[in-house]
């Protein structure tokens, strides 16, 4: 084990899920530490001193409490010059953190557990409504991503041919967007990635079902 990298997650929050397919992608080993979203641990006393935001992922790390996905994904490929996460051209960093953005910043919030809990709470809908609002803004957001696919920087992964932040936030998106029904057989370039990116075995070792307390 390597003292001092310890991640605190929810085995189903797509945002963990990004950061454990860039910890894999890295070969660092590294501690979970399970934050129960269902039983409302992220807002316990422990959870908010690690992150006042109540939210997953953390990453114990150097010294360092880190949060936000992104930020944490972007320190790891500052410090591990190898890692290749974003491209090393200005142009190149801006599409990747569009595309990434595109899912973190855009799909994820609206269909954030707190978001969809309030949604219910204030329409007194149920898991008809809950499933017609995930369905809706995942597919947009991924016909939305599809198009953005159609671009010359994109190789067999969503740019180039080596896996990056982007990938690592396609792939738990379209886990998500399985979970809810979301077709996605017409997005063919997200597919196309998404099929490559599960061969690889940081995706692989990633996955929900590989992570889930108890198994």
């Amino acid at each position: 084990m390597n003292d001092g990298i310890v991640l605190y997650d929810y085995w189903r929050s797509s945002a963990s899920y990004r950061v454990r397919i860039a910890l894999n992608s890295l070969g660092l080993e590294y501690e979970t530490v399970p934050v129960n979203l269902l039983k409302d641990e992220h807002k316990g006393a422990d959870n908010l001193s690690r992150n006042p935001q109540g939210l997953v992922p953390t990453l114990a790390m150097d010294g360092r409490m880190m949060t936000q996905s992104l930020a944490i994904i972007e320190y790891l490929d500052e410090i591990y010059l190898a890692a290749g996460f974003l491209p090393q051209d200005p142009a190149g960093r801006q599409r990747v953190r569009a595309l990434s953005y595109a899912i973190a910043m855009e799909i994820h919030p609206v269909c954030n557990m707190g978001v969809m809990a309030h949604v219910l709470l204030v329409t007194e809908g149920g898991d008809k409504v809950r499933t017609a609002w995930m369905r809706k803004f995942i597919a947009e957001g991924l016909a939305a991503f599809e198009a953005m696919l159609d671009h010359p920087d994109t190789g067999k992964f969503c740019h180039g041919d080596k896996p990056g932040m982007a990938d690592f936030c396609l792939v738990p998106q379209v886990y998500n967007a399985k979970r809810w029904g979301v077709k996605t057989g017409g997005f063919k370039r997200v597919s196309a990635i998404v099929k490559r990116c599960r061969a690889l075995a940081a995706f692989a070792a990633a996955h929900p079902d590989k992570v889930k307390p108890g198994l």
